[in-house]
């Protein structure tokens, strides 16, 4: 790939955006261009770059992140195409493992992601501080020992830092756009590239460092959302997506999730739910199976006593 476009959906963290700018000005190989897929009113107030950027503001009441990365691709030049979460920071060479990858294999391409603590990215960053810091995701799998490693199930895909040609992702279609807010439009489209035959796969390299931000595992701050999707996903697949959300939020008695029945929501999260499931300022991510065992035991105790 001579050419690579690196695509960003933002909403908000102005701070997490222009860092994600300068990892792309201290790449070894230049992104064609920035797309920046505008998710509110307002565009943003960036630097001068080396580099061309552009920002596409996409409408939606709710978060349109499906519609978002289509419209970034729409609106991109490059023969690859780059998708980085707006917090993710790319290390100097992941656009050129990522031109190098998509070189050798035509399919979906995700790099590694490490998870930075709060004040990991306070002042003048340096890559040598954001390393040293940095944390892998206990619930993810790390990158292979050296070159590409497929993954025969579709659900490893992980939306954060991934890559795919751009005429392989028109003739997939894109992302399913009647998903809208948070949750479960990455997952339909995995699907759709296993559906297809079009390989997923791990890559040695390509990372991005992960901003700290305070948010929900599991996310029960995009409840309404989650379980919108699930439905959707199910009348589409057969079968419901999100699996361990949805019993974090049964055992948390939120949802009743009963097969074959549409899933009602009991009541909306409180206090404790919220304290229960979000990130400490100490932690670089927050961690649904760590919740869940919790749940799991709270139960156990209960039903022993």
């Amino acid at each position: 790939m001579s050419t690579v476009s690196v695509v960003t959906l933002a909403k908000g963290r102005a701070a997490h955006l222009r860092n994600v700018l300068r990892g792309l000005e201290r790449q070894t190989q230049a992104p064609a261009e920035f797309i920046v897929a505008v998710m509110q009113d307002e565009p943003y107030d960036l630097p001068e770059t080396s580099f061309p950027v552009r920002q596409i503001r996409v409408p939606g009441r709710e978060l349109p992140l499906a519609a978002a990365r289509n419209r970034g691709v729409d609106a991109a030049s490059g023969e690859g195409i780059v998708f980085l979460d707006v917090d993710c920071i790319p290390a100097p060479d992941l656009v050129a493992d990522y031109a190098r990858g998509l070189g050798e294999l035509d399919g979906l391409l995700m790099g590694e992601v490490l998870h930075l603590p709060e004040h990991a990215t306070a002042g003048a960053w340096r890559y040598a501080d954001l390393a040293a810091s940095a944390e892998r995701h206990s619930d993810r799998r790390g990158p292979p020992a050296s070159g590409i490693e497929l993954c025969n199930d579709y659900r490893c895909f992980w939306s954060l830092n991934f890559a795919i040609r751009r005429d392989t992702f028109q003739a997939l279609g894109g992302f399913d756009e009647r998903y809208t807010g948070y949750g479960g439009e990455d997952t339909d489209f995995g699907k759709i590239l296993d559906q297809g035959g079009t390989p997923i796969a791990w890559i040695k390299g390509a990372l991005a460092y992960h901003q700290y931000h305070p948010h929900h595992m599991p996310p029960i701050h995009h409840l309404d959302s989650v379980v919108r999707n699930a439905e959707l996903f199910e009348a589409k697949w057969g079968y419901r997506t999100m699996g361990h959300w949805l019993y974090a939020f049964r055992v948390m008695g939120l949802i009743d999730d009963t097969p074959d029945q549409p899933i009602r929501i009991l009541r909306r999260p409180d206090a404790d739910d919220l304290a229960l499931t979000g990130q400490q300022s100490h932690q670089p991510y927050t961690n649904s199976a760590s919740v869940i065992r919790y749940l799991e035991s709270r139960v156990g105790a209960a039903a022993t006593a």
